[in-house]
């Protein structure tokens, strides 16, 4: 067999499997939430209400308070204390952030 023929047998192959696989992946991205995993959901769930809850947001308010007040008096770095305010808008802004990343994913593929 010459190399060209095995060439184009590997790639036959190649181009199969790679179909098999990108129809799996879409055929799994189509499916909800699989049996049993509701607990898991809700506990997901329980876990994003609480870290964007009203108590967060009080400790964040508290966290960019104190954390100005140190870089105005000159005790904490000021790379630091924009770390701790970048991971606010972060932490926030999560939801957002997501959505824009799986439009664009949608939108380019």
């Amino acid at each position: 067999m010459t190399v060209a023929r095995r060439l184009a047998r590997i790639g036959g192959r190649i181009g199969v499997g790679s179909t098999l696989l990108l129809s799996s992946v879409v055929r799994a991205q189509d499916v909800g939430d699989p049996e049993g995993s509701g607990a898991i959901v809700a506990a997901v769930r329980w876990l994003q209400g609480t870290l964007l809850g009203t108590v967060a947001t009080v400790v964040a308010v508290i966290a960019v308070a104190t954390v100005g007040l140190l870089m105005l008096t000159g005790r904490i770095n000021w790379r630091y204390g924009a770390t701790v305010i970048l991971g606010c808008f972060i932490l926030f802004g999560a939801a957002s952030i997501v959505a824009g990343i799986q439009s664009a994913a949608g939108a380019g593929g």
